[in-house]
């Protein structure tokens, strides 16, 4: 027999909750101890409680459930949150996971996947949406590609590109520099990275509206 695991549930929509308490109450492992609907309750209810894990909503109306996590850190640091809500933007998903949460559900997911979200996150693993977690990757390789091309070019990378804006194909660069043709072709991938283009049009275009000023000064002989 699995050992129990007591839930506490801070959501402030009281049919929600009423109704997934009725559902987590029907599974024998799981022991709902409290229902909250705002963070003074909550923070009341876990210092008279044993609390193995919060299902907590990001918004709680004028509060942000996140703000418990303090408390937690501070008087109940073995408790395990899952944030358990409607939809979050990319930039409260890193911040949610930046403060310890044990994983992130959104409630359009079907209750056997909140079932295993909860098995999961109560055996001390991690369960992060997918869709959330592709849209917060996205956003952050978005933020390295413009990140990246604000760093300078390197002297070879500036070599690389002057011969695109010459006109001149691989071998033709790879000739003058004196280098390999796949040096060239390496050199280039660095430079669609920088630019977070494909295709060398597209760099073309990018170099010389936006890096006339340093991509684009003449080289040094």
């Amino acid at each position: 027999m699995k050992a129990e695991t007591r839930l506490l549930m801070v959501d402030d929509h009281s049919l929600f909750r009423e109704s997934l308490g009725r559902l987590l109450e029907s599974i024998p492992e799981f022991h709902v101890v409290g229902q909250c609907a705002t963070l003074p309750e909550a923070v009341r209810t876990l210092a008279r409680t044993h609390v193995d894990l919060v299902l907590l909503d990001y918004d709680l109306g004028p509060e942000a459930g996140i703000d418990l996590l303090g408390d937690l850190r501070e008087h109940h640091s073995g408790i395990k949150v899952l944030i358990v809500t409607a939809g979050l933007s990319d930039e409260l998903t890193a911040r949610a996971l930046e403060s310890g949460v044990a994983g992130i559900f959104l409630k359009h997911g079907s209750s056997d996947q909140l079932i295993r979200a909860i098995r999961q996150v109560a055996a001390g693993e991690s369960w992060i949406d997918q869709a959330a977690l592709r849209s917060l990757l996205a956003t952050r390789q978005a933020r390295t590609q413009i990140a990246e091309s604000s760093i300078p070019l390197t002297a070879r990378q500036s070599d690389v590109l002057h011969g695109i804006l010459d006109g001149l194909a691989n071998k033709e660069i790879a000739w003058k520099l004196n280098t390999s043709e796949s040096s060239v072709k390496a050199v280039i991938q660095e430079l669609f990275r920088k630019a977070g283009v494909r295709t060398r049009s597209q760099l073309v275009r990018i170099a010389i509206e936006r890096h006339s000023a340093d991509w684009l000064r003449p080289t040094e002989n």
